[in-house]
């Protein structure tokens, strides 16, 4: 069972854990590409789904009852005054990528940069947006 660790009313705190974890997958998977002639290497990546359901479970809770509670998964973890951690995992699809093919391995590690690359900015652009007096609309897919 997840239990609360962190509510706010801001629903800006999510972008900012979005933007924080995007940063943080940009080194794990900048990390993969230099490090796969190493010996023993083994590819990593950040629990994409995980945080995704997290945060779309935090917007949720924000439209429904104005707060924003930020619950912790198995490997994500939001502690006191904005802290938050993210726990790398070895990504089986690119592990077996890299065992059969390094060129298609090279390939998908650069789709998951631009994909990262992609969720930072609209986060970040939402973010400018809010701050700018606009207002980010969505809903809560059951």
């Amino acid at each position: 069972m997840n239990l609360p660790t962190t509510a706010t009313d801001n629903i800006s705190e999510v972008l900012l854990k979005i933007i924080e974890f995007t940063q943080s997958r940009q080194k794990i998977l900048i990390q993969n590409i230099n490090a796969m002639h190493t010996g023993g290497f083994v590819p990593r990546d950040l629990a994409v789904e995980e945080f995704s359901k997290l945060m779309e479970q935090a917007v949720c809770e924000h439209a429904e009852n104005k707060r924003l509670l930020l619950q912790d998964g198995v490997n994500v973890k939001f502690g006191t005054n904005g802290s938050f951690e993210v726990i790398p995992v070895i990504d089986e699809k690119a592990k077996t990528l890299f065992e059969q093919s390094r060129d298609e391995y090279l390939r998908h590690q650069i789709d998951k940069l631009l994909e990262n690359s992609i969720n930072q900015r609209i986060a970040v652009e939402m973010l400018k947006q809010m701050k700018a007096g606009g207002q980010v609309i969505g809903r809560c897919l059951n």
